[in-house]
């Protein structure tokens, strides 16, 4: 037998099969499969983002010509266009939301990235990113007059920078809408944009000792009631204890908080940051909202690596299918980032794995040194028995 796999085979024995078959049972995904079974969907939707399959077509294709080795993958042979088309749409997207859950609950225990900040609180992101559609052929998704979109909602955590919670919905949800329904560990730090005001959220979010760090409104009405040592050679203009005056920030937040401007010494910009936690200090607080940028490249990374902006489906759950897909695959890349060696950019491992999927190679030595790992010539290996 093949003693080293093709990398997919590696990366698919990352997914636990029991658990995986516990998912499936779970949601009753095989209520009426008869012989295209979930993990048969999974492997080839995992295909289509790992080898970039821009259409139904290519990722038929791409197994069928490779289908010497998919007895490897757990497929007995590539799935048709039709079986593949019938199955995203009719089979619950929320099977893929349990996978996601389960391989994150594994990268959790395995990976701790490095910390950059000093204080053990948790730091998480949180926003949206908006997924552009075609409206002739997702009527379902109407964003405004001309376009449709759907919206994913997403936090990262920054020990690792890995995404911990995931929500697509439609694209005119604003977001605090869904910030209100989440609920975060006492002591996590959250770092925000400005969509996410919501003065109740800021007074519910004191009281439980979640803190946030976000930026002020042009329109904000307050009172400085304290006033703070500044240090202007650290970019730190001001730091001040204010209590919110206006009728909603009245009515709705009672608790003082803390308003920090900020100038950056590289570009002279000035930034005003609102806060409710009052022991950092101003340039940790000015750090934190820096760290924001990392959601906005995961986004970016994302859209730019991962099948998400063509869809082979055009149902409401064959594209959530394909975006949870997607979150799988961005989640398996950085959990092989943080395991491997080598200092590999999310880029370059996407791309050479695509052109490697199928290669014969011991997929941690290959990622620790990847030049130093030659293919594995499958004909020195014993032949699998004929049947």
């Amino acid at each position: 037998m093949v003693r080293v796999a093709s990398l997919f085979s590696q990366l698919l024995g990352e997914f636990s099969r029991s658990d995986f078959e516990r998912a499936v049972s779970q949601h009753q995904a095989e209520r009426y499969a008869k012989r295209f079974s979930c993990w048969d969907q999974f492997v080839a939707m995992l295909f289509c983002q790992l080898a970039q399959a821009k259409s139904l077509r290519e990722i038929t294709g791409g197994l069928a010509s490779c289908e010497g080795k998919l007895r490897h993958l757990g497929l007995k042979r590539a799935p048709s266009r039709s079986t593949l088309a019938y199955a995203n749409e009719h089979r619950s997207w929320e099977l893929y939301e349990t996978v996601f859950r389960q391989l994150l609950s594994r990268c959790q225990a395995t990976v701790r990235g490095p910390r950059k900040f000093r204080f053990k609180n948790k730091l998480y992101s949180l926003d949206s990113t908006v997924i552009d559609l075609s409206l002739s052929m997702f009527d379902w998704a109407k964003y405004v007059q001309t376009k449709g979109a759907v919206k994913l909602h997403l936090l990262l955590d920054h020990d690792g920078h890995l995404p911990v919670f995931a929500h697509i919905t439609d694209a005119r949800i604003h977001d605090v809408e869904l910030a209100q329904k989440l609920v975060f560990p006492a002591e996590s730090v959250l770092v925000l944009d400005r969509g996410y005001l919501d003065y109740g959220l800021y007074e519910e979010w004191t009281d439980n000792r979640v803190w946030f760090v976000t930026r002020e409104r042009s329109n904000a009405v307050y009172e400085v009631i304290e006033e703070h040592d500044d240090c202007p050679e650290r970019g730190i203009i001001a730091d001040q204890t204010i209590e919110l005056t206006g009728t909603a920030g009245l009515r709705r937040c009672t608790h003082p908080l803390r308003r920090v401007v900020y100038r950056d010494p590289r570009t002279d910009q000035q930034m005003v940051f609102l806060t409710n936690q009052m022991r950092f200090s101003a340039t940790t607080i000015a750090s934190i909202y820096k760290e924001r940028w990392q959601i906005e490249l995961f986004f970016k990374a994302l859209k730019q690596n991962l099948r998400i902006k063509t869809f082979v489906g055009v149902s409401p759950n064959a594209v959530r299918v394909q975006i949870w897909t997607a979150l799988i695959a961005v989640l398996l890349l950085k959990y092989m980032q943080l395991r491997a060696k080598h200092g590999w950019s999310l880029s370059n491992l996407v791309m050479l794995l695509r052109l490697n999927l199928f290669t014969y190679r011991d997929l941690w030595r290959w990622l620790d040194d990847p030049e130093a790992t030659p293919p594995i010539d499958p004909s020195d290996q014993l032949p699998l028995p004929l049947q």
